[in-house]
């Protein structure tokens, strides 16, 4: 079973490249962020034609999520409770006994913008939910762009960066916290000492460069982290295709035995 996580930050400029992708690596269940359709705007029958079941909670040009999978879909939840107003920005669904979440948290802009203290909000609506509708017992994976760098080894520059957002202990508090109720890094725990970056500006040459960070979050119960083979950042769709231009965001992807 292949499962995947993917800003594709604009999904009607970016829809044909997905289409490229979904083609190349054929993933079971994909988890998609940062959409910034509207409901009407959302290509269902398309990716229907690609082989793909869909579920997706839109916003007219910002925000929105998606999920698509091989197997019909139920979905579970739309919207994280109590934090409509931050946006379109999560939706689970159940697939065959195992529930996948996929989530867009607030940006939070910088340490010191009122939007700071809504994403820590958020990252605790997110962990509250968890633990009120989910036991750690159960098969249960929450991906999609954190907006934060887990730990040092996740940004290009933690020295300069350190306290700035996305680095700051009370991002990282609440992560750890997902963990400590019960959810593993799968990434992380397949590659410890490999940075894994999976975002990198458009500017200055960022990727080429390697100047990125990792925000794009695998999450999963240890009844399948244990299952898990292979996770990876595929770095190959940072890249053009065939003049489409990507996302600013690769995908990443964990390979699970069945």
């Amino acid at each position: 079973m292949r499962i995947a996580t993917w800003n594709i930050n604009g999904l009607r400029a970016r829809l044909e490249f997905v289409r490229h992708w979904l083609d190349a690596r054929r993933p079971d269940l994909v988890g998609l962020q940062e959409l910034k359709v509207d409901a009407e705007q959302f290509p269902a029958e398309v990716f229907e034609e690609d082989g793909y079941h869909t579920l997706a909670h839109c916003q007219k040009a910002w925000n929105g999520v998606a999920i698509l999978s091989r197997q019909p879909l139920e979905l579970v939840q739309e919207g994280l409770p109590g934090e409509q107003e931050s946006g379109a920005r999560m939706l689970c669904a159940s697939n065959a006994g195992l529930a996948f979440a996929t989530v867009y948290v607030p940006n939070g802009k910088s340490v010191r913008h009122p939007d700071f203290q809504e994403k820590l909000r958020w990252l605790d609506s997110l962990h509250e939910w968890v633990a009120r509708s989910h036991d750690p017992g159960d098969s249960l994976v929450v991906c999609g762009d954190f907006n934060l760098c887990p730990a040092p080894i996740d940004s290009w520059n933690e020295k300069y960066l350190r306290g700035s957002i996305f680095h700051t202990d009370e991002e990282r508090d609440r992560n750890a916290r997902l963990q400590r109720w019960g959810l593993r890094d799968v990434f992380r725990d397949r590659h410890p000492d490999t940075p894994g970056f999976s975002w990198w500006d458009y500017r200055a040459g960022a990727f080429h460069r390697n100047q990125g960070l990792r925000i794009d979050l695998l999450l999963a119960t240890s009844t399948l982290a244990s299952r898990v083979r292979e996770v990876q950042v595929d770095r190959d769709y940072r890249k053009k295709k065939d003049g489409m231009i990507a996302s600013d965001h690769a995908p990443v992807i964990a390979d699970l035995d069945d």
